[in-house]
This record gives structure tokens, sequence and C-alpha cells, in this order.
């Protein structure tokens, strides 16, 4: 099990708020924080040991992933990365060559945010690619090619009224106007890899202060060419209570 940890929890990120709590989002969808090496080498880590469990692309979804990687990688140099040619210099250090891989794969060396790609195909936002190494108790074999409802079949108070008001914002948000939202609950376990299983039994809540809480800022991002929408969650672990 591995410890990291961020020093807080943003004050954003504290504020009580109806679900599912999304609002405009008026910074970069990428942020780097306190915990970024650390987080990093946890990811560099599973994307090399552990690649199958944390890297799913549909075929028809290369496209979106490549814009995708370009988007951010405009908005790296704001953030401490140096970028030049396919080269990028990150805050921790590491050089990334950006076209060794695959761009998921690539952005997944780069940022803390794991990035889901959903498109629409039908009526309805379907997960098509994702570099996803720090679930929040799901498995993303179980998730891939799966639409919204499906995605969220198994989180509280996730219902077909709620499920209708996700889908509506999937299908409404804008190119240049991403919408943003957070969780968090309470944790027994600092590990930031938890896949489990839908059909693993039930999560028990922890009894008494729990010892940590995690949070995720999720940002809903359209792709200007693909009209992709990229999914992407910011985690964060703290000690004890969120405030």
């Amino acid at each position: 099990m591995v410890e990291i940890l961020q020093k807080a929890i943003p004050d954003e990120m504290l504020e009580p708020r109806r679900l599912p709590g999304v609002q405009p989002l008026g910074e970069p969808w990428l942020r780097v924080d306190d915990a970024y090496a650390a987080q990093m080498a946890h990811r560099r880590g599973l994307i090399a040991d552990r690649r199958a469990e944390v890297y799913w692309l549909d075929g028809a979804a290369e496209m979106a992933a490549a814009e995708v990687l370009v988007e951010a990688l405009a908005l790296l140099p704001g953030l401490g990365f140096a970028v030049e040619g396919r080269r990028c210099v990150c805050p921790d250090g590491v050089e990334v060559d950006l076209e060794a891989e695959a761009p998921l794969v690539v952005l997944g060396k780069l940022v803390q945010e794991d990035i889901c790609i959903m498109e629409q195909r039908g009526a309805e936002h379907v997960l098509v690619a994702a570099c996803l190494c720090f679930p929040a108790r799901w498995l993303l074999s179980e998730k891939a090619g799966r639409p919204l409802l499906h995605i969220h079949g198994a989180v509280d108070h996730y219902d077909e009224d709620m499920a209708r008001r996700v889908q509506r914002l999937f299908d409404g948000v804008q190119v240049g106007r991403p919408l943003w939202r957070f969780n968090g609950l309470p944790e027994t376990e600092p590990e930031l890899f938890q896949p489990r299983s839908v059909l693993a039994p039930p999560r028990t809540r922890p009894e008494g202060a729990a010892p940590y809480w995690r949070a995720e800022r999720q940002c809903i991002v359209r792709m200007p060419e693909s009209g992709a929408v990229v999914f992407s969650i910011h985690t964060y672990v703290v000690r004890g209570a969120a405030g």
C-alpha cells in the first residue's frame, strides 16, 4: 500500500453542493499540486507494470485521443512543464517522449489526472478510451465501451433522474466552456489505485472517524475537432477529515 498525500483539499472543494454539483470551470482543466512527484512516480509504475488494467482504447477513438493530448500539451507550459518538439520535461524533472507511445499513455505519464474520453453513440455518451491509474473502487475493464448509466450504476444516489441530468450535461457541454464538479468520501486506506469489481461484496463504511479523506476534482471538457468529451479526474488524499 502506497501513502501519497496532499497537504490539504482545495477550499473550493469543501463547499457543500447539491448533486450533481456541476458549475462552470474558470481555470485550466489540468492541475499540478504538491503531491505531483509522488503521484506521478506511482502512475508511471502502474502504466509500466499493469498497463492492461489502467489503459484502454477503442480503435475508433484514436483521433480523439490524439486530440486530447494536443489540447493538454497547450496547457502544460503554464503549469511548469517545458515542451519542445517531441520532448517534455515535467515539473519533477522527468523527461517524456511525446511520440514514443499511444497518446493517452503519454498523457498518463505527464499529468496527475486520470483521463476518460466519452463519445456520443446514438442517444448516449459511451466510454471509448481511458488512462485510469487511480480508480476509486471500480474497474476500467467493466466500464470500457459502456454508456454513462452503466458506468455510474453502482454509485450511491445515481438513480434514473440523476442519469438523465448527467447525460444532459455531457450533451450540452460546449467547446471553450468546460464544467467541473467534486466529490469526497472518508477512506480507511490511502492507496490511490483501488480497482474493485461490481461483483465484489458491497463496501462497508468505516466506523468512527476514518483516517483519510479522498476527493476528486472532475472536469468535463468538449474537444473542438472531434467533439469528444474528456472527463478528467484529479485525486486528492489527505489525512483526517476534509476540512
